[in-house]
């Protein structure tokens, strides 16, 4: 059967501004460090693969100097796994308080992936237990339990080294052919593409300028019906689909279907 895969931050929910943000600098704040990353700046770290990798990059010799950090790369190690497990702290308790919402059509769309027989699963560089909490948070927990979860330092390279791709499909034992990968970032989608995997994408909040050639599809979203819309939502808002590139003619509207999957599928280059 196919699979379908989705990254996690920017795809289950666009996690980044609200959420990530405010934990790097919640996080610089406990720990007395001389700096606190504005909207501007971390939409340039962002493009940095996993939350350890991003606060390395402010290790100059300055900054080491001005926060009193041990010049020693072990001990500078250990540091940033501290700031590390405290931000994953902070970051699932922004989650956990349900105040930023699931993207459009994720739940609906593996719920109907789920019925289908499809195989689910989560490939990210985030830490698991903030993937874990994002997932919950957009499927639902009793979903959310049909996922494989890939994420965090299982792999020796991140996005967009295609390393967590060729790990899933390798643990589930899928076909690079009938697996879709869901992603925002032009970095996820180099991934998706360099482990031979065919991606949608939904841009999120610091992707919408990026180029996204070689997707499948390029939507502004999933999509939802009102009846299928976010049931924390009593708006109930219907949500449809705003398609930005479309080379294989899926033409997904109003709303991206499990049957538009199938046929990017089929109609990808390469496809049997």
């Amino acid at each position: 059967m196919p699979a379908l895969v989705f990254d996690c931050d920017g795809v289950l929910a666009d996690t980044e501004r609200h959420g990530h943000l405010p934990a790097f600098n919640q996080t610089f704040k406990e720990f007395g460090l001389p700096v606190r990353w504005s909207d501007r700046e971390y939409a340039e770290k962002v493009k940095v693969g996993g939350g350890k990798e991003r606060m390395k990059t402010l290790l100059t010799p300055e900054f080491i100097a001005a926060a009193g950090l041990p010049s020693d790369s072990d001990a500078l190690d250990e540091q940033i796994a501290r700031w590390h497990r405290r931000k994953t702290e902070v970051y699932t308790g922004i989650i956990q308080s349900g105040t930023i919402p699931p993207r459009p059509g994720v739940r609906r769309i593996a719920a109907e992936a789920d019925a289908a027989g499809w195989t689910l699963a989560v490939a990210s560089t985030s830490a698991e237990p903030a993937v874990r909490s994002v997932l919950e948070l957009a499927a639902g927990p009793g979903l959310a339990a049909r996922f494989a979860v890939f994420a965090g330092d299982i792999v020796p390279r991140k996005k967009p080294a295609p390393d967590i791709y060729l790990y899933a499909v390798d643990r589930l034992g899928l076909g690079a052919t009938g697996t879709v990968v869901i992603e925002d970032s032009r970095n996820g989608l180099r991934s998706a593409l360099d482990a031979g995997l065919g991606c949608v994408v939904t841009p999120s909040a610091y992707t919408g300028e990026e180029d996204f050639s070689g997707a499948l599809l390029v939507v502004s979203s999933l999509g939802d019906p009102a009846d299928s819309a976010d049931p924390t939502d009593p708006a109930r808002k219907e949500i449809t689909t705003e398609v930005l590139s479309d080379p294989l003619g899926a033409d997904p509207r109003p709303f991206v279907r499990l049957a538009d999957l199938e046929f990017l599928l089929s109609a990808a280059p390469g496809a049997k």
